[in-house]
């Protein structure tokens, strides 16, 4: 195994290993769940989407899409596991009107993912294969990493980082940032694009925690209604643990 084979492997074990503490974050989140027998305000979504995600890039990760990538798939079906639990956990305690909501999107889920690698296996071959399954994966990849973008306008908005984690931060910065240099040593785009974004996005969050860790700023009920776990929900801040979204992470 020569030099850059060796760092390329390096950098996917720490991919993997920044890509599961990313993807436990919300475990906080779903102990307060289960103790409350209550989803209270918390969001489902993040979680059915972050598990599209993880079952597009495990998909993409196979020696039979793309070469020399199984370190994508091993993390990222291990996450599309964390998240299926997530999403049980959810319909199990949320209200009767969010579990038709939850069960029509991860329906939805199940069938873009069923679709993609229906069409994958019968209809493309080769390289071809790979340029549709790889361009899926990146889709939902950078919609995942963009998702706490309204946490973060809220941060600029209150002058607060009280509602942005700044574990979060720093797990999304580091899944990120090694999975771009990741895809970068494997000559990979797929991995490597939606995965510069999310390190970009990271440190744009640790940078805004810089700014504003020191500053209380003032919490108002109107601008702070949102998950934090991807930016998605709307719990009120005085009632929600300061956990993870949906991503999620891609890696």
């Amino acid at each position: 195994m020569g030099h850059d084979h060796v760092v390329h492997f390096v950098f996917g074990v720490f991919g993997n290993i920044n890509g599961l503490l990313l993807f436990l974050a919300p475990t906080i989140t779903f102990m307060r769940i289960m103790k409350n027998k209550s989803t209270e305000e918390f969001s489902g979504i993040p979680y059915v989407m972050t598990l599209l995600n993880c079952l597009l890039s495990a998909w993409y990760g196979l020696p039979f899409v793309s070469k020399d990538n199984m370190l994508v798939s091993t993390i990222n079906a291990t996450g599309a596991a964390i998240e299926f639990i997530y999403v049980v956990i959810f319909l199990v305690y949320a209200p009767k009107k969010d579990k038709g909501k939850i069960l029509g999107l991860l329906t939805f889920v199940l069938s873009v993912f069923l679709a993609v690698a229906f069409i994958s296996v019968f209809a493309l071959h080769g390289n071809k294969r790979k340029l549709f399954c790889g361009f899926a994966a990146s889709v939902f990849s950078i919609i995942m990493y963009a998702s706490p973008l309204s946490v973060m306008r809220a941060v600029i908005k209150m002058k607060s980082v009280e509602y942005m984690p700044f574990l979060l931060s720093l797990f999304v910065f580091f899944c990120g940032t090694s999975w771009f240099i990741y895809g970068l040593l494997g000559n990979d785009p797929f991995v490597a694009v939606p995965n510069g974004f999310g390190c970009a996005l990271g440190a744009v969050q640790l940078i805004l925690y810089a700014i504003y860790c020191d500053k209380k700023g003032e919490t108002k009920k109107a601008n702070a209604n949102r998950s934090l776990e991807m930016g998605l929900g709307k719990a009120e801040p005085e009632k929600q643990s300061v956990t993870q979204q949906s991503q999620d992470g891609d890696v």
